[in-house]
Formats: C-alpha cells, sequence, structure tokens
C-alpha cells in the first residue's frame, strides 16, 4: 500500500524555500542600504540621515497604507511587543549608522553577524521553534567564519565596535519579535518601524544640522525607499519561515559588504575576510539543503 503524503507537508517545503530566498534579497538590499549610508554619514550627522530616510520612505509607503487605511495600522496585536519592537528598531539602526562613520564597512557586518548566534540559541525558548543539532553545527560553523573574518584586535573594544555588538544583539531580537508578531500585516510592522527611526531622527538631527545638495538629497531618499523594501522582506522571510532557517542568511551580507566595500570607498578586503566568508557561505548552504531535505514529502510503501 502507498500512502499519499499530506498536503500541508508540500506547502511548509514551498513557504521555507520562499522564505530563504525573500531573506537573500532583503540582504542585498540591506547591503545596498548600508553602503549609501556610510557614504553619507560622512558629511551628515546619523539622525539627520535617519530623519530624511524615513520621510522617504514614508512617502513611497503611503498608496499602501491608504489602501489598507488606519484601523490596522493603530489596532495592533500585542501592542506592547509593538512598541518594544519600535524602539529596538530605532537604536539598532542609529547605531549601525554611528558605527559606519568611524569602521570599515565590512568590518562593522562582521559584528552584526553574530545575530544568527543570538536568534539560533533564542528561537526555542521564546519562540517554541526546533532546532536540530546539524543546523546547531551549521550556525557554529558560520559564527567560526564570523570570527575569522573579523580577526579580533584590540580595537575590538573601541566605541563604535561595541556600539556594533549592541546593535547586532538588537537586530537579532527585532527578529525574534517580528516572528512573534507574524499575524500583523507588513505594512503595519514597517510603517512603524520607519516612524520609530525617524522620531529618533526628528529628536537628535538639529543639533548639527547640514543642509544637504541636491544630489545627496536623492541619496538620502533612496537610503529610506532601500531600507523599507529590505524590512520589508525580512518581515516576509520570518513569516514564511521559521526563525532558525532563514536568519542565518543574513550572513551574505559580509560578501556583499566587501564588494560594496571596494567599490565604493576602496576597501581591499583583508585574506581573514575572504576566507571567514567563504566558510560563512558554506554554512548557509548547508541550511538550506538541509531544511529542503527534511521538509522533503517521503511516500511510504507497505
Amino acid at each position: 500500500m502507498t500512502t499519499q503524503p499530506a498536503a500541508p507537508l508540500a506547502e511548509t517545503h514551498d513557504t521555507t524555500r520562499l522564505g530563504i530566498l525573500v531573506m537573500l534579497a532583503a540582504m542585498l538590499l540591506f547591503s545596498l542600504n548600508d553602503a549609501l549610508g556610510k557614504w553619507l554619514v560622512a558629511t551628515y550627522t546619523v539622525g539627520q540621515v535617519l530623519l530624511l530616510r524615513s520621510i522617504a520612505a514614508l512617502i513611497v509607503l503611503s498608496p499602501f497604507l491608504w489602501k489598507v487605511g488606519l484601523k490596522p495600522l493603530l489596532q495592533v496585536e500585542r501592542p506592547g511587543l509593538q512598541a518594544l519592537r519600535v524602539v529596538i528598531s530605532a537604536g539598532e539602526s542609529f547605531g549601525f549608522y554611528f558605527a559606519v562613520a568611524y569602521l570599515p564597512l565590512a568590518d562593522v557586518m562582521t559584528y552584526w553577524l553574530a545575530a544568527p548566534i543570538y536568534v539560533a540559541a533564542l528561537s526555542p525558548l521564546l519562540l517554541g521553534e526546533k532546532v536540530g543539532w546539524r543546523r546547531w553545527t551549521a550556525i557554529f560553523i558560520g559564527f567560526i567564519g564570523v570570527m575569522i573574518a573579523l580577526e579580533p584586535s584590540a580595537a575590538a573594544l573601541s566605541p563604535p565596535a561595541i556600539i556594533s555588538i549592541l546593535g547586532s544583539l538588537a537586530f537579532a531580537f527585532i527578529m525574534l519579535l517580528s516572528r512573534t508578531l507574524r499575524g500583523t500585516p507588513d505594512t503595519t510592522l514597517v510603517f512603524w518601524q520607519i516612524l520609530g527611526a525617524g522620531a529618533l531622527g526628528l529628536f537628535t538631527a538639529p543639533f548639527e544640522w547640514v543642509t544637504p545638495s541636491a544630489g545627496d538629497l536623492v541619496l538620502l531618499g533612496l537610503v529610506g525607499v532601500v531600507s523599507m523594501l529590505g524590512h520589508m522582506g525580512v518581515n516576509r522571510a520570518m513569516k514564511l519561515a521559521d526563525a532558525a532557517t532563514v536568519v542565518p542568511f543574513e550572513y551574505t551580507l559580509l560578501p556583499w559588504a566587501v564588494i560594496f566595500g571596494w567599490a565604493f570607498f576602496g576597501d581591499v578586503p583583508r585574506p581573514s575576510v575572504l576566507i571567514g566568508g567563504a566558510v560563512i557561505i558554506a554554512a548557509g548552504l548547508f541550511i538550506f539543503f538541509r531544511e529542503r531535505n527534511i521538509k522533503t514529502p517521503v511516500v511510504a510503501e507497505h
């Protein structure tokens, strides 16, 4: 006798694969956003960048906000967690732009890439997700790759580096909260996330305001649009697949940071960055293929 597999298994496999692809696209967008942000904070304050990019993002998002109306934006599930997510997200954005103003882009990325370790450790406790030993091993190997690329030195205790470490922890909690709040529409999550960053920028920008040129104003707006699309991608990925599966693909930020750092700022990657990046990518690919194998329906015969 042949037992046909249940349909939900096939659907789960499809959504998991789509979640991984969406996360990969979101990381590319974030990398573009990071490179533009590093370029801009050389001239403008972090608060000013946050404020102007948030205004641009809200303008682009406004048609979607008009379509959904005010009710989904104001009547949200678990408002306490929603507020916590907004606060953490605003602090994480501010911390990142502060860090890239002083450190090479690839270096900052290696700090941020510690976030999947925190997510993997906390997702079984906070989200009730099961993480097998193979994925734990791949995540651990990926973290070793981050350490190789980072090549810790005395500079590891500098204020920008410490802020980077705290930022990576904040980013992990944002992902966990996104998974917890998976019933909230993506537009609502992104709206409050952008509004929170804009409010922090509005509070801090006036202290050292620099009037932007027309060209830089376009770039500041582009940062907002790209960042918004990246956040929407992460939110969607976290709903399509479990956190421990999609979060490790944040590791792809590192090779993009190497590429954009060289293209825009003339940073030549150290050999340790290249070796560590290769380890990180290998770990991420293993997680993808492992997840595909265990989610593939099996036909039982008697």
